[in-house]
């Protein structure tokens, strides 16, 4: 085992998890999840059978993944934070064959308490805010915020908000990345 665990947590069989994971009390993992390396799980976090999570995400607690959902790598989920996967749930109606796909792409951030509606990926480098509600697809470094989630900016990969000029360039003030906007899209240009 290349990966840990604490006592309390319990990993169902069939489950792939890379080395150096970190998975915290209480915490669930069901069967045939894909978890990568280096992950940090903490604590009552319930991933459901056959979500794929990629390298280095970071999942804070009392979060939920239900099936459905692929996190790719460097993937940030605040606490609390929930994803869905049936947009018509009904408790005396089995839907299992109906669950609805979301992809949060690399680098992507979720803050605490958002809830991420079924169906709707999450661009590169994106930022949700603490406690938005996506009911529509994000797009990459994009920030969005409130229920219903809104854009309201940009944001680097670094984590901060980007300020375009009047030929749609901006710059990281943290590590100088410069970012071009275009046609409502950000790129990278210095990549």
């Amino acid at each position: 085992m290349d990966y840990s665990a604490h006592p309390s947590a319990v990993i169902d069989e069939g489950c792939i998890i890379g080395k150096g994971t970190k998975v915290w009390h209480f915490s669930h993992i069901m069967p045939k999840c894909t978890i990568g390396e280096n992950c940090n799980i903490g604590q009552n976090v319930v991933i459901s059978p056959e979500v794929i999570i990629g390298n280095n995400v970071k999942i804070q607690n009392n979060v939920s993944i239900y099936t459905g959902v692929t996190c790719e790598d460097d993937v940030f989920l605040g606490p609390s934070m929930v994803f869905t996967n049936v947009n018509n749930p009904r408790s005396a109606i089995n839907r299992r064959d109906q669950y609805s796909k979301t992809v949060v792409k690399k680098g992507a951030s979720i803050g605490a308490n958002a809830t991420i509606v079924c169906g709707h990926d999450i661009g590169r480098f994106a930022f949700i805010g603490a406690g938005a509600v996506v009911t529509k697809n994000v797009p990459d470094y994009a920030l969005v915020v409130g229920n219903p989630a809104k854009q309201i900016g940009w944001m680097s990969e670094y984590g901060h908000t980007l300020k375009f000029d009047a030929d749609g360039l901006a710059t990281c003030p943290e590590s100088k990345q410069r970012y071009k906007l275009s046609a409502n899209r950000v790129s990278r240009i210095d990549e």
